[in-house]
């Protein structure tokens, strides 16, 4: 094993309690420990902050983390602080005093990891550059630097200077959620077109994944509560599609007797403020927002997410349930979705500044709501990922369609695209396949391909439902940047050529012949030996971050708890070992928890 990664390896478990890194994460350290630009693509919850902190802690001088959101910067330093580790915020919520000894500790070489959104970076950016030692520079949510992302953020856009100024410093950009023309253009926008692409899978086996559809007011606040019944004591968050449903929900919720509160941009700051802190604390366990409340939000430990409207893209739908499970435990997502949501959301798209890209995406979530294949499929074909088989963890799979052996279908679809060089979308390719008479079809010389007309004995509203099912399974893609052509991918190459079979859902007319949903069964969770253990080191948990000021899942996530409650330590020595608790939680932190388990096992021995 090589002196860096035995290094890295070292700083993983003794700040972070981790024995082992997440794929592809010591491969990005490595390349910028090596002086090379990375782009790092990892889920929510995946490791990205890793990739950039262990370099840090690893090099001389300091990181520079250009962060969007105060409440993100908060939550990272407070984290990192909670493992020993000098980091800091530079932002305005801090007096201009408290800013300027940050950057005074920065340069006497104290602080390892300096969180600062963009305009302030810029604005300090060229009196630092002298006297400060940069190793690396780490451009967080760097989606937000392109047009093509979901979270646009005009003030990213100057960060291209960064690479200018500082041409022998590495720059990091990290991101969650970028399809291929977002990657592209994050890349192109920071100046770093050499930089090594780091992309793992964006399966989140974890969650589970379901869509009830087209149910009156009545009934979805019926079948809400129902779902939040099941999560009773567990946090969640519920994505409304304005700030007027998210206020109507928190009322309604409070009104029948679950304690939610709402959020949404049009709030005071200091209200806004109260709300996420009580959610963070656990003394909130439910909030309901627009997409204003999230990006910030690391807190591990929420168990679930609720669409109670259909999002306006599939990035957006990724990053928002993203936000459930993070520490990998179970986790639930369930989207209601209406055709009065495509509406308002049409409108939405055709006002904005990319209509038509914007459109495009609208109308890929929709097949999302309406699929009749396994959604965690559709959701990795949409950012270029293909699964091999069927999840088992979605509502179409626990209650699935039937099924036909759909390769010579697909095969004459392919056949029909090939033929045209790619350059023709899906109405196109289905006029060929049924042999239409159409202007332009017999002006381009489409009537005289091979594969005129074989697809003849379907209708028109049959090809589009298969087209659409292989767009989903990743057969095909769709180039938003080129006239919403069909590609042929990877997979569907190995389809046309006889190399691979594939099973489709057998179109219906009437879509109501589908068997009737049942409940989705909840994801089986390794439960922890002892329930009642389990929730004591809740309380204690819970008292602990009282105690210091901290969300609860700064102190430990639930994932560190059930490992506790399951390996049961009892000495310092058995308690520093475990999954998640490094150095300074273990100095910190054992003599409680350990008591705590001692006091429990020998309550259990003495009911014996």
């Amino acid at each position: 094993m090589d002196n860096l990664r035995l290094k890295a390896l070292a700083v993983l478990k003794r700040f972070y309690g981790y024995s082992n890194f997440y794929p592809y994460q010591y491969e990005a350290i490595e390349c910028v420990m090596n002086g090379r630009d990375a782009m790092v693509l990892m889920p929510t919850g995946g490791g990205k902050s890793l990739c950039f902190q262990i370099p840090a802690l690893l090099s001389e001088g300091c990181t520079i983390v250009v962060s969007p959101l105060l409440a993100l910067m908060k939550d990272q330093v407070d984290a990192l602080q909670a493992n020993g580790i000098p980091a800091a915020a530079i932002n305005s919520s801090q007096s201009e005093a408290f800013n300027r000894e940050i950057i005074d500790q920065v340069f006497a070489k104290r602080i390892k990891l300096l969180y600062i959104s963009p305009e302030r970076l810029l604005t300090e950016i060229e009196s630092w550059s002298a006297a400060m030692k940069i190793s690396l520079i780490a451009i967080d949510e760097a989606h937000c630097i392109s047009q093509w992302g979901h979270d646009f953020r005009p003030e990213y856009m100057r960060l291209s200077m960064l690479k200018k100024q500082f041409p022998d410093v590495p720059v990091m950009a990290l991101t969650a959620t970028a399809d291929r023309l977002t990657r592209n253009d994050i890349v192109r926008q920071l100046n770093i077109p050499d930089a090594r692409i780091f992309i793992t899978s964006f399966d989140r086996k974890n969650i589970s994944l379901q869509v009830i559809k087209n149910l009156s007011g009545k009934d979805k606040l019926h079948e809400l509560t129902r779902f939040i019944d099941r999560h009773k004591g567990e946090s969640g968050i519920i994505y409304c599609l304005s700030r007027k449903n998210a206020e109507k929900m928190a009322e309604k919720l409070n009104k029948i007797g679950y304690n939610s509160a709402a959020f949404h941009a049009g709030m005071p700051t200091a209200e806004k403020e109260r709300v996420q802190q009580a959610f963070l604390n656990d003394d909130i366990p439910i909030i309901c927002a627009t997409i204003a409340f999230g990006m910030g939000i690391n807190k591990s430990n929420v168990r679930w997410v609720v669409h109670s409207n259909m999002p306006k893209n599939m990035e957006c739908y990724y990053q928002e349930i993203g936000r459930a499970g993070r520490d990998g435990m179970p986790a639930e997502a369930l989207m209601f979705y209406s055709f009065g949501d495509v509406a308002t959301l049409m409108n939405f798209a055709r006002e904005s500044g990319q209509s038509s890209v914007n459109i495009d995406k609208l109308r890929r979530m929709q097949q999302y709501a309406e699929a009749s294949v396994c959604r965690r499929r559709i959701l990795l074909s949409y950012f270029n990922e293909r699964l091999e088989c069927d999840c088992g963890n979605c509502d179409v799979c626990k209650n699935p369609p039937e099924r036909i052996d759909g390769t010579v279908i697909c095969q004459m679809a392919l056949s029909a695209i090939a033929r045209v060089n790619e350059n023709e979308g899906v109405t196109t390719i289905i006029d060929i396949l049924r042999g239409s008479q159409k202007t332009d079809i017999v002006a381009k010389g489409y009537n005289k391909l091979k594969t005129y007309g074989v697809g003849r004995n379907l209708t028109f509203a049959a090809w589009n439902s298969y087209l659409l099912q292989m767009l989903q399974l990743g057969i095909i893609d769709i180039a938003y940047d080129d006239g919403n052509h069909l590609k042929i991918t990877e997979y569907g190459h190995d389809i046309l050529h006889s190399m691979r079979t594939v099973q489709l859902s057998k179109f219906y007319y009437d879509n109501n012949r589908h068997k009737p949903e049942k409940e989705a069964p909840r994801l089986p969770v390794d439960i922890p030996l002892n329930q009642s253990l389990m929730s004591k080191l809740k309380e204690l948990r819970y008292a602990i971050a009282k105690a210091h000021g901290v969300p609860p899942y700064i102190v430990f996530s639930d994932k560190v708890l059930d490992v506790i409650a399951t390996q049961k330590p009892t000495t310092k020595a058995q308690f520093s070992t475990l999954y998640g608790v490094g150095e300074r939680k273990t100095e910190m932190y054992w003599r409680q928890f350990t008591s705590l388990v001692a006091s429990f096992l020998n309550s259990q021995d003495n009911e014996k």
